[in-house]
């Protein structure tokens, strides 16, 4: 686990979950973006939610000396590009795999069976559809081409051209997460904060937990991605030697 940076008003959101992921979870209890925005200052992150930036210090403070010594999760930060790409593919990619064709069919079957009872459920199913759609394109891309590029080039089998073939998808890859976590925003925001009480049967409430659950998972997903895998294999390919040298 990396040392826990000093908590500042400064210092970015992504950058505390990559020292200490247990603090994630209080990062979605406030309803902060640590993944997509992970690059914002707690301040500025804090600004856009309404919330005091010297009580959420207090209370990060408080989430890391409890956590202690002992991580929540996994480790991210402490893998090597290859074993970080590995993970995310065998944890977060198999679970989307798994998950959002479920997903689908639940939301397709609750708007059919409630919709003429509740209207947003065709928006929410037709949303479902298409985030999912846009997942597995995503994962496809990074599986076959931007993903096998990281692992190259840690391999030292890259060289300086690699920077310039890694930055432009990486790029893309960030603008994509940025579209999943708008589309699963509206979807929050369709189904009044996935609000299982008002559920009209027992396959909508699935599809409420199911949606709290990608939404969780989304976010450690992409903060693994965009504050740790991205940003240290841009560097990797940096500091590798050109063609001529």
């Amino acid at each position: 686990m990396h040392a826990l940076p000093a908590l500042t008003r400064e210092t970015t959101v992504g950058a505390i979950v990559t020292a200490r992921p247990g603090l994630a979870r209080l990062f979605e209890h406030l309803g902060i973006d640590y993944c997509c925005r992970g690059k914002l200052p707690l301040e500025q992150a804090c600004a856009q939610r309404g919330l005091d930036p010297a009580t959420t210090l207090t209370l990060l403070q408080s989430a890391a000396d409890a956590l202690g010594a002992t991580p929540v999760e996994e480790n991210a930060a402490g893998m090597t590009l290859t074993e970080l790409a590995d993970h995310i593919e065998r944890t977060h990619h198999a679970y989307l795999k798994n998950e959002m064709p479920r997903l689908v069919e639940m939301a397709n079957r609750v708007a059919t069976r409630h919709g003429e009872n509740d209207p947003r459920l065709f928006e929410v199913a037709a949303a479902t559809r298409g985030l999912a759609d846009e997942m597995f394109d995503h994962m496809e891309k990074e599986e076959i081409a931007l993903f096998p590029l990281v692992r190259r080039i840690e391999n030292s089998a890259g060289s300086a051209c690699a920077c310039d073939m890694l930055a432009a998808p990486i790029r893309q890859m960030e603008i994509e997460h940025d579209d999943a976590g708008r589309a699963i925003s509206h979807l929050r925001e369709l189904t009044d904060g996935f609000s299982i009480p008002d559920a009209f049967c027992n396959t909508h409430r699935a599809l409420l937990a199911g949606l709290a659950a990608f939404e969780a998972d989304l976010h450690r997903h992409v903060h693994k991605e965009n504050s740790i895998l991205f940003p240290r294999a841009l560097e990797l390919a940096a500091r590798a030697p050109s063609p001529t040298a």
